[in-house]
């Protein structure tokens, strides 16, 4: 049996295992009184066996008038795989309010919630790693679920006078995603300081994929987001004042300042189909699919949102020649940071004074993500695979114990 025989076998055998996998934990919570539902779902902990922190699952805390209990369970599937990927010793979950996080009334909805998940939470002997950021989420949340459990163990991505990362103001995640990038170019060849890149999204994720690949040598030379009127092709790297009112999200100064100076403008999807060889996709899932796939002319794509890339896709490029790094592999810094809040031997009082966990999660972020790039690579070479059936068979192996 060749090589490739065996991997695609071992990869149909891991996924079918995987999807045979039901949720450990699947709950509705509701107090009709006060107009609450909201849901907990932790997929899987079989990784997390034998961790730090015993078996336990983590993911954020979605806030949306519509989400659904499906939608948690989906999300947190797809967070056990990214949990595994990373390397980390935690299981996946995801936890969802069904609320609109602007409407009058919400901080009793949400402190309700909040009490009424309190026996899942790790602090009090359940499965669940606590609540956090996802989709509707806010700096407030934090204070409020804080004060509810009269402690701050149960939420992560807290301010660092909390004892938190402060993972979302940080950027970490994006940082992972710059990483990821700077890794798959080196593996490659190429020289970060003459290779451009175009940036789709600039909410947290792609404003800090922006900084983040800056700093690490290399160039951007395309931004887009609708709050900033469609894509600019710049008429330098982006750097100084420009990158700054990038990095803190103004986008008024941000137009402002690129409708002064004279860049290019262009429609919302031009930033897809540029001439930029490394493509961040940091907006929202499923903008590149077969449909669009042939018009791209990046020879890397490096995944900032979450399925940026259809799975057709994904293979549509792979047979083009373009390095596809999915998004389980390139932006777990979240949940990277996430994991030093809940093991940190730091303690709260010396991280106020010297904002030590920020540099663990900073350090463990890049390299946690720099080394899997590379064995994504290498198993990728070594089977004749896609980088992306590599990286699930790579997440998968770690589900199960086996990598």
């Amino acid at each position: 049996m060749s090589e490739v025989t065996e991997f695609l076998k071992e990869l149909h055998d891991l996924q079918a295992r995987f999807d045979a996998l039901q949720p450990e934990l699947w709950l509705t919570v509701r107090d009709p009184e006060c107009g609450v539902e909201g849901y907990v779902v932790v997929w899987t902990t079989l990784n997390a066996i034998g961790g730090p922190l015993g078996r336990i699952g983590k993911g954020g805390t979605r806030i949306t008038p519509t989400v659904t209990i499906d939608e948690i369970g989906r999300l947190a599937r797809t967070q056990s795989l990214k949990n595994a990927a990373a390397g980390l010793k935690l299981g996946g979950a995801k936890s969802g309010l069904r609320a609109d996080p602007h409407a009058d009334g919400f901080e009793d909805i949400y402190r309700r919630f909040v009490g009424l998940v309190a026996p899942l939470l790790h602090e009090y002997g359940g499965p669940w790693g606590g609540l956090g950021y996802d989709l509707g989420g806010d700096p407030i949340h934090c204070l409020w679920a804080c004060d509810e459990l009269g402690s701050t163990e149960g939420f992560t991505g807290k301010p660092v006078e909390m004892g938190g990362t402060d993972y979302d103001h940080e950027g970490i995640a994006g940082l992972g995603v710059a990483v990821a990038g700077a890794t798959l170019l080196k593996a490659r060849g190429e020289d970060i300081g003459a290779t451009a890149a175009a940036v789709q999204g600039l909410g947290a994720m792609g404003a800090a994929v922006a900084r983040y690949y800056t700093q690490l040598g290399g160039m951007v030379t395309t931004i887009s987001d609708p709050r900033i009127g469609g894509t600019w092709r710049l008429k330098a790297p982006l750097c100084d004042a420009l990158l700054d009112d990038v990095g803190v999200m103004d986008f008024m100064a941000v137009k402002a300042h690129l409708e002064r100076d004279g860049h290019e403008l262009l429609p919302l999807d031009a930033v897809l189909y540029g001439d930029e060889p490394l493509l961040f996709p940091c907006a929202v899932q499923d903008v590149i699919d077969t449909h669009n796939a042939p018009r791209l002319h990046a020879r890397f794509v490096v995944e900032g949102a979450n399925n940026p890339c259809t799975a057709a896709a994904r293979s549509a490029l792979h047979e083009r020649g373009i390095d596809v790094i999915p998004d389980f592999i390139a932006n777990p810094g979240g949940a990277i940071a996430a994991y030093v809040e809940l093991t940190s031997d730091v303690t709260n009082d010396e991280n106020a004074e010297t904002g030590a966990k920020v540099d663990e999660a900073k350090q463990t972020t890049r390299d946690m993500v720099a080394d899997n790039v590379q064995q994504v690579l290498e198993l990728s070479a070594a089977a004749g695979a896609s980088p992306t059936d590599a990286a699930t068979v790579l997440a998968i192996r770690r589900v199960f114990g086996e990598a």
